[in-house]
């Protein structure tokens, strides 16, 4: 990938173009297939995030493993779709949410949890005895809260110049997801009230 960026730039398509040409500067991309090399999501994440810091990938896609008949793969177990599906939420927390490696919640074999979605998963290790006072966070903190994406972070830091947001009907106008926020945040100092328990 790092010969195909530096053929790219020797070319005349270098990021210094991209302000006046932005068509002609190349992104790189690549596809992971998730399964059959019996690779971990950590080894996969870890691939990735080098790739995105050290030559600027654009993306990384993740396709899960499907055997097909009459070739050296074809007893090879299907991959779950939910194994797909849980490598671009992580991915997603590193490229837009400002995650880093360390904070996803991999188990000891370097597995990520099927049961629950990454963020949700670190916010339940982290923020339920801190919970995020959102009238004082700071972007990135906004980011760690589930129910939380990068519009709403802007919105809520946009509000809060006009005044106090007080409940999760303030989150809910803002674009927040208020009942997956609710366990992590406070609100003008409190609790908001919860309907059910988070781990239900």
């Amino acid at each position: 990938m790092g010969w195909v960026r530096e053929i790219a730039q020797a070319q005349g398509s270098s990021f210094d173009r991209l302000r006046t040409h932005p068509a002609k500067v190349p992104s790189l991309v690549t596809q992971f297939v998730v399964g059959p090399a019996g690779e971990k999501d950590r080894e996969l994440l870890t691939t990735a995030d080098q790739l995105y810091r050290g030559v600027k990938l654009a993306r990384a896609y993740y396709s899960g493993f499907n055997p097909v008949p009459d070739t050296p793969l074809a007893s090879a177990a299907r991959t779950p779709a939910i194994r797909e599906h849980r490598l671009y939420q992580a991915d997603w927390l590193l490229r837009f949410y400002g995650f880093v490696l360390e904070d996803l919640p991999f188990d000891q074999g370097g597995a990520l949890p099927f049961d629950v979605d990454p963020k949700l998963a670190w916010a339940r290790r982290h923020l339920i005895g801190r919970p995020v006072e959102v009238n004082r966070a700071s972007r990135r903190d906004l980011l760690r809260v589930p129910g939380i994406g990068p519009r709403s972070a802007d919105a809520i830091l946009r509000a809060r110049r006009q005044g106090r947001l007080r409940d999760l009907g303030d989150l809910r106008t803002l674009g927040a997801v208020a009942s997956r926020a609710a366990p992590f945040v406070l609100l003008d100092g409190r609790r908001p009230p919860q309907q059910l328990a988070f781990w239900d």
